[in-house]
């Protein structure tokens, strides 16, 4: 059974993020230069919240929305679940499903080490499933 740790082995560790007071024209700027979803609004050294695409898209609808006028802080979710590496896929899985998120960091001693996607979790899970498989396979066939 695979973990966070496991995703971010292969995903990395890298992590975007903006400030409070970064407007959402900028952020929306950056998600859409490094190809992601979501990015940490960081004040200090504290995870203040996080900007996604789901954050942008309920808010743009909104009339009085202005890309260049609106800070991040002004649409984004402030209350943030946050996920061991040791936690399984499947946890993971579970708790995104629940609580409809897309995006999960990762806390490992008081520090930020990662965030993992819905997506990442999906691709794990497959993974496993398919080595399941094929270690299944060996075994009815006689080749393990």
């Amino acid at each position: 059974m695979s973990n966070v740790r496991d995703i971010l082995k292969t995903k990395g560790s890298a992590i975007f993020s903006v400030t409070l007071q970064t407007t959402v024209n900028d952020a929306i700027k950056l998600m859409a230069e490094k190809n992601i979803g979501a990015l940490l609004v960081i004040e200090g050294d504290t995870i203040a919240g996080i900007f996604s695409e789901r954050d942008f898209a309920r808010h743009s609808a909104r009339r009085d929305l202005r890309l260049d006028g609106t800070l991040v802080k002004d649409v984004m979710t402030s209350r943030i679940l946050f996920v061991s590496p040791s936690q399984t896929t499947e946890e993971c899985m579970s708790l995104m499903t629940t609580k409809r998120i897309r995006h999960l960091p990762v806390i490992e001693n008081d520090q930020l080490v990662g965030l993992i996607s819905i997506g990442d979790v999906v691709i794990k899970i497959i993974e496993d499933q398919k080595f399941s498989i094929i270690q299944l396979e060996r075994y009815v066939t006689g080749e393990a």
